[in-house]
């Protein structure tokens, strides 16, 4: 099992492919990086794909602390350093992407590019905060699986929620989350309690793709258009049928939109 000790932590990774750019993939919350396993597929025929699990999440090591973004970027920075991938195009989805942003803005000369998922530069939302922090405390109190129901819907979007023919994937990923450790709410509190980095979006200046679910709830579409605005020169890609973990929900919007980004900077 390959691990890396960075930052003070040990931290699960695979490398898959090989090529002239490396792409780093950085998941979201309650998830690891099976999350991109499509995408690492996709692309590693081109590409030397690196995807790590951060701390305390997947196959990590589980800290007492460390979980704010400024730690788990500077994991993410120490990674990339480490495995000799710098510069990269690096993508992180949701929490992911609180680390991606966060990368381009203090440490632009670790990124080729920048691929924002779903995800926020500003703090959660007032109005979520007592609901997800109502669901941390039940997950530490009662474990994951009675927990994950409640969560499948903030993840994933109605497409995948009714579609028939998705059904043994949804209990593929209900399940997964239903067998989380209870230390994951070390994750929860980092990402319910985190700063935002919208006033540092404007210094980022590595070409940028933003992509969103035309369904997510948990960050929605207007999210990534704020993103999108503050930074100069990057693009907008909105994924039909997919909420907040368009990877999963739906693979080939996603990888098509990444060919064409990272096609038009190879030429």
């Amino acid at each position: 099992m390959p691990r890396i000790r960075v930052h003070g932590v040990e931290l699960h990774h695979e490398s898959t492919g090989s090529g002239p750019e490396t792409v780093v993939l950085s998941h979201g919350l309650l998830f690891s990086g099976e999350m991109f396993r499509e995408q690492v597929r996709h692309l590693a025929g081109r590409y030397r794909v690196i995807t790590y699990d951060h701390r305390g999440q997947g196959r990590s090591e589980v800290t007492a602390g460390g979980y704010g973004m400024d730690d788990l970027a500077r994991d993410a920075a120490e990674l990339v350093e480490a495995l000799g991938a710098a510069p990269c195009h690096f993508a992180g989805l949701s929490m992911g992407g609180f680390v991606a942003m966060r990368l381009a803005a203090r440490r632009p000369e670790l990124l080729r590019s920048c691929i924002l998922l779903e995800t926020s530069a500003d703090p959660e939302t007032p109005e979520n905060v007592p609901r997800y922090r109502r669901l941390n405390m039940a997950l530490r109190l009662l474990g994951a699986r009675l927990v994950a129901p409640q969560v499948m819907p903030i993840l994933f979007g109605r497409t995948f929620l009714t579609d028939p023919s998705r059904a043994g994937l949804r209990q593929e990923w209900q399940g997964r989350l239903g067998a989380l450790r209870r230390s994951v709410h070390r994750a929860i509190t980092g990402v319910v309690e985190r700063d935002g980095i919208h006033e540092e979006l404007a210094k980022i200046r590595v070409p940028t793709l933003v992509l969103v679910g035309e369904e997510d709830v948990a960050t929605p579409p207007p999210r990534a258009e704020r993103i999108c605005a503050a930074i100069p020169g990057s693009r907008l890609v909105r994924i039909p049928r997919a909420g907040h973990s368009s990877t999963l929900e739906n693979p080939e919007a996603v990888n098509a939109a990444l060919d064409s980004f990272l096609d038009r900077l190879s030429s």
